[in-house]
């Protein structure tokens, strides 16, 4: 089994509402190490990293906390490449503005092994948009296109190896913006939203993309992002969507990528700890890493409540 290095990323700059910040310490509370150690793993935590210090740059004036964004997607691009190259990395967020620096620095990985690099993003929306597009000003909505290498991303670090659009799966979506919309349907990118996942069932669009990883003997980043489940199973995100996945399916998508063999890192993004109820998100978010790997329904004791 490979060593899985746990990498806190407390950012809370990419978007208004904070809270996101206390996500790292939340999922330690909520036992995902030991978790992983019962699953056989051997896990090391690598403490909550900071944000390098940056020079800001000039930007459109309603873009939020630029520069500590900017600062957390440099130390982040370059803690990814190296945890990946020693074991599976598990970022633990912190908003989303997170993947910025997490799926461009295991790319760059990815792209040193002459191997092309896949992302799954589990989100109820596309944060497809550029600094230019984005009207909320919000830099966590931003991730998928930085790292697809669109424009418009003056000051950040340069891709090192961008994610051609095919390469890069949604699922689960049903809040996107005209902009995202507009861009999206111009693009080679597979996206997936909830009608379609009420229609034809979750697995099968992941067993096509997936296929498709393996056939290109590709790197599989999976970013999970709390609010691609339903609120009422979990509740702790500032940017609820009703209408998302079920626990169960959830579950479903974690275990399929363990059974494929293919994830190579993953992001859990956006708990904000504040919002929670007695740390059931927190302890969802965990078992849902757990089943991305391995556990089994029958590895899991049943609870009796009383």
């Amino acid at each position: 089994m490979p060593l899985v290095h746990l990498v806190g990323a407390p950012l809370d700059c990419g978007k208004r509402r904070a809270g996101c910040l206390m996500g790292p310490d939340a999922y330690r509370t909520a036992g995902l190490a030991r978790v992983l150690e019962d699953l056989g793993y051997e896990v090391t935590d690598h403490g909550n990293l900071h944000a390098a210090p940056v020079e800001v740059p000039d930007g459109p004036a309603h873009l939020h906390a630029l520069g500590d964004t900017i600062g957390w997607t440099t130390t982040l691009q370059k803690a990814a490449k190296e945890a990946i190259a020693t074991g599976f990395p598990i970022f633990l967020g912190g908003d989303h503005a997170l993947s910025l620096g997490t799926a461009t620095g295991v790319a760059a990985h990815a792209k040193t092994e002459g191997r092309p690099q896949f992302i799954l993003w589990l989100d109820a929306h596309a944060d497809f948009h550029t600094p230019a597009t984005t009207e909320s000003g919000n830099l966590h909505g931003t991730p998928l296109a930085y790292l697809t290498g669109q424009p418009g991303f003056d000051g950040f670090p340069p891709v090192p190896a961008p994610v051609p659009m095919a390469n890069v799966c949604l699922l689960g979506l049903r809040s996107v913006d005209a902009a995202e919309r507009a861009a999206l349907q111009q693009s080679e990118v597979r996206y997936h939203d909830m009608r379609q996942i009420d229609e034809l069932g979750i697995a099968a669009p992941l067993r096509a993309f997936l296929n498709d990883v393996a056939a290109a003997n590709g790197a599989l980043h999976v970013s999970l992002d709390v609010d691609f489940l339903d609120p009422a199973v979990a509740p702790a995100v500032g940017t609820t969507v009703p209408g998302g996945a079920t626990l169960r399916e959830a579950h479903l998508v974690m275990e399929i990528l363990h059974d494929s063999g293919l994830m190579t890192s993953l992001d859990l993004v956006e708990l904000n700890p504040f919002l929670d109820e007695r740390g059931r998100t927190a302890q969802v978010m965990v078992d849902l890493a757990a089943s991305g790997l391995g556990r089994r329904i029958f590895d899991r004791p049943t609870r009796a409540f009383t």
